[in-house]
């Protein structure tokens, strides 16, 4: 809990401490995210001087290199471009705004692919376009397979020796799935929010009513989100966000898991269920939210595991890593088990 919350925004780390300090998005190019969105189907580059467009569909699929823009005020620019609405454009996550992203996003455009290469040309003029291809479908948030990271870490102070280990140990055993504090607002202020909202008022239909419950989900998300986090910080803190407790769902496939919470709290039954809920209980203003949202209560894993990690000392004090993570992990999240960050981004300008 920082001073000015009454809301919880750092939780236990898997050792009980941070092995390092480190200065983390020093620059954008510091900061690299490749989204994944076909392993199997390598694409073919484009070139300054021509852009094929492979495959079949009415969703036109444009892999974008970015710098210093976030995906939403991408997506609005790509749907004045192609003349469309802000609704038909698809993304498959939230890329951060201060780092090197390369993701795709669809274009509804049945009927037009003669228009394609004009329309790719004014793309370019604002983004590299890497590649393209038709598309059957929209892409949907989650749709991707992985991101892959490449990360710089500069002014690190701790001792190389124990940094190592610390990786070594991450790679072993991955690190705590926490949601990032962002996702609570300044201070917790979502979560405050969150506080005040009137559960009815959840479920009514579109419209102006609608519009303003849509509003709220924002809030709602984040308190299932804190909820969540607070489980695994008791799972943290009691040793046990490793392996399963009796009572692990079996649609976790046996995998340590922990609630997002829903209409009935959890699936989990016995021992965990019982933890659970008695630390949901601990805050009532939030779980109120659930009795009137008829959302299904979901399960999301304890552990983020980062694949094919590896890292290389640039200096005596700058780190370089390399790694994998599966779509809703997050590579702040995973660094920030080991090290103290302190984010260089923050307090620039926001689109």
């Amino acid at each position: 809990m920082t001073e000015d919350s009454r809301w919880r925004l750092d939780w236990p780390v898997s050792e009980g401490v941070r092995v390092a300090r480190a200065q983390l998005k020093t620059s954008p190019a510091d900061f690299r995210v490749t989204e994944v969105l076909w392993p199997s189907r390598e694409l073919p580059p484009a070139t300054d001087e021509h852009i094929s467009v492979a495959g079949e569909g009415e969703h036109l699929c444009l892999r974008l290199e970015k710098t210093g823009d976030n995906t939403e005020y991408v997506a609005r620019e790509l749907s004045s471009l192609a003349e469309c609405r802000s609704f038909d454009i698809g993304f498959c996550g939230l890329k951060d705004r201060h780092a090197v992203t390369i993701q795709w996003f669809s274009l509804y455009r049945p009927g037009r692919e003669d228009e394609d290469e004009a329309l790719m040309a004014e793309v370019c003029a604002r983004w590299p376009v890497l590649a393209a291809v038709r598309y059957s479908r929209k892409l949907r948030r989650g749709d991707h397979q992985s991101n892959r990271f490449d990360i710089v870490l500069r002014n690190v102070d701790g001792q190389r020796g124990s940094v190592n280990a610390a990786l070594e140990r991450l790679a072993l055993q991955g690190a705590p799935n926490y949601f990032g504090p962002q996702r609570f607002g300044f201070n917790g202020s979502n979560l405050d929010r969150a506080a005040r909202l009137d559960p009815s008022r959840m479920n009514r239909k579109r419209g102006r009513a609608g519009r303003s419950a849509s509003k709220n989900v924002l809030y709602f998300s984040a308190a299932r989100s804190w909820l969540f986090n607070q489980v695994l910080a008791r799972r943290v803190a009691e040793g046990s966000w490793t392996t399963g407790l009796p009572g692990e769902p079996v649609e976790s496939g046996n995998v340590p898991s922990g609630p997002l919470w829903g209409d009935g709290g959890t699936l989990a039954t016995g021992d965990q269920e019982v933890l659970e809920r008695s630390v949901v209980e601990s805050c009532p203003e939030l779980a109120k939210l659930f009795s009137a949202t008829r959302m299904k209560p979901e399960r999301r894993m304890l552990v983020a595991s980062p694949k094919a990690l590896s890292w290389q000392w640039l200096d005596e004090t700058t780190l370089r890593l390399q790694f994998e993570l599966s779509p809703g992990q997050y590579a702040t999240t995973v660094l920030g088990d080991l090290f103290e960050l302190e984010d260089m981004s923050l307090g620039r300008d926001n689109k």
